[in-house]
Parts: C-alpha cells; structure tokens; sequence
C-alpha cells in the first residue's frame, strides 16, 4: 500500500513537471514586463508575496507558472532580499532565473540639502527603506551625541548627501550613517565659534538650517547669516518666513498675514531669538556660513525674483527695496 502511495506521488510530480513545461512552451510570457522594471523584495518575504509583487508590478502575467517552475527546480526559497531591476520581455524561466541571481542588497538615495525629517522619510520610504511614519517618529525623537552635545530630536543633524543604505536597516542604523556625514561636515571648532557668537551648538545648526531655507545662491549664506546675527544682537525679531512655514501643519508656497499670526514658537515674527530647533537639515555651505557669518551692518534683505536677495542696513533701504523688486 504504501509503495502504491509513494508510486502515485511520483507520477503526480511527473506530471506536473510535463505540464509546467509544456505550459512554458505554449504560454511563455514574453511580452512582459513591457520596460524595464524594477521591484524590491523585502527581508523575510516568503516566495507567495514575492510573486504576488511580480504581478503587481507587471513583471508576469502567470504567477502559477512560476510556481510551478519553481517547484520543479526545488528553488523557491534561494530568492533572497532585494532590489531586482527586469528587463523587458523577460519569458518565465528567465524570470526565475533573475530571481534566482540575486538583486542588489543596497540602495542608493540622495537626501538633498534642505529637507526636514518628514521629506527625508517620504524620500526613504519611497525607496522601500522602512515606513514614512516609523522613521519620521524615529527621527523627531531619537537623541544623538554632536561634539559632546547630547540633543534629542535629530532634526538639522541628518546630513544631505547620497547614502548606500541596506534594504533591511532599522531606522538607528541610517540615523547612524546619516549623523557620522554630520560629524565629518562639522567643523572642528565648531563649539569654540559658537560660543564666540553668543549662542550653543544647537543654536548654530538652528541658524543654518534658516540659511539653508532661505538663501538660492551661496554668496548670499553668509550675508543671511549676517542678518541673523546683527538681529540677536539687538534683540529684533528674526522675522523668517521659512521659520513660519515650518510651524504651519502644511507646506504653503507663499504666507498669508494670518499664517504670519500661528501660534508657534517656531515663529520668527512674534518671538525673539533662535528658534527651538533647527527648520530642515543644512548642507556644508550653510553650515559654514551660520559659523562664519560676514561682517556687515546688514538688518533686512529681500528676494530679487532670479533666486538672489538684495541687503539693506535701514528700513528706508528695505521698503525702497520691497517696492523695486516685488512689484
């Protein structure tokens, strides 16, 4: 009897390898994917999800073919996690055959200058590196030691570059490549000048991620800076739009006199000094200028429309300046 089993078993086998192949001839799915595409396989996916992915990609049109050539060949659980580029009109055994090749166990994303923890964690969540609200939570909150400065929130300490980032890296692990390009970027009397400008470190990335907001060009970063600077000193309003737009729930391309009026304090216009944190995460131009502001008697300056600004040390310079160059 048993014999009868195991002979029943193995005709079944026969027969399904028959059918499969068979099946590959007839119906061997060359005209997908249509381009080239690439699909990411999580770590942990077992071969059902990987499939079903192919399919939502377009990659195959026949998800019970490639399980039956897996089955046959005894492979479906070699495919290991990664990111798999396909060429278009792959036929299903090459498919298998790519799966079966590996794909590529890092990602290259660029962070660019400027941007806050939220579009820092759109940008890697996109890339498939974790979930947008896991890792933006993970960047508000986690704490970090800078030059012997223990912050909490890593904010404006995230650095802009281009990362080689394994697909399966937990959210400490890119804060940790992120924060040792920070430490590179820093400079090395970094705590020295920013004491010599009156305020801490935290204050001084604050203020280069306001530059890093503001200015388009960078001889315009230390005249900014500048700005700032001679502002504090007198104790004015830093009166930054950009520091407003950071404390409204949603981005806006240009304020309204209400936005002007949120209670944050974040806003520049109805609080003095250096907000609580830094806006966005600055680039190594902007970082340098909040450390090495120019010399001026600059207070007010004003956007000319080709992405530079235009300085002025009075108010009667300024509104001069308003009216030239937003009319």
């Amino acid at each position: 009897m048993r014999f009868r089993s195991v002979l029943f078993s193995l005709v079944a086998i026969a027969l399904s390898c028959l059918v499969a192949y068979g099946a590959y001839g007839l119906l061997g799915d060359r005209g997908l994917p249509l381009r080239n595409t690439t699909v990411l396989i999580a770590p942990g996916s077992d071969f059902d999800s990987i499939v079903a992915s192919l399919v939502r990609s377009g990659v195959t049109r026949h998800p019970w073919l490639l399980r039956a050539l897996a089955r046959v060949r005894g492979t479906s659980a070699e495919i290991r996690a990664g990111r798999y580029r396909f060429q278009a009109h792959l036929d299903t055994a090459a498919l298998l055959d790519r799966l079966l090749a590996g794909g590529r166990n890092s990602i290259r994303v660029t962070i660019p200058e400027g941007f806050t923890d939220r579009q820092i964690a759109q940008r890697l969540a996109r890339h498939g590196l974790g979930d947008a609200t896991t890792l933006e939570r993970a960047f508000k909150h986690d704490t970090a030691v800078i030059d012997g400065v223990r912050i909490t929130g890593l904010e404006g300490f995230l650095f802009p570059d281009t990362y080689l980032i394994p697909i399966a890296a937990t959210p400490e692990e890119i804060e940790a490549q992120m924060l040792a390009r920070f430490r590179q970027e820093l400079l090395a009397d970094a705590l020295e000048r920013a004491k010599r400008l009156h305020v801490s470190l935290v204050g001084a990335i604050t203020i280069a991620s306001m530059i890093e907001r503001e200015a388009k060009i960078d001889r315009d970063r230390p005249l900014i800076a500048s700005v700032i600077y001679n502002r504090l000193r007198l104790g004015m309003p830093l009166q930054i739009d950009a520091t407003v737009e950071y404390a409204l729930p949603h981005h806006r391309s240009s304020l309204t006199y209400a936005d002007l009026r949120v209670r944050s304090p974040y806003n520049t216009y109805l609080h003095s000094g250096v907000p609580p944190g830094p806006i966005a995460n600055p680039g190594r131009a902007s970082i340098e200028a909040a450390f090495h502001p120019a010399k001026t008697d600059f207070l007010y300056y004003v956007a000319k429309g080709d992405g530079s600004h235009v300085f002025a040390a009075t108010l009667a310079e300024q509104t001069a300046n308003i009216a030239r160059y937003e009319r």
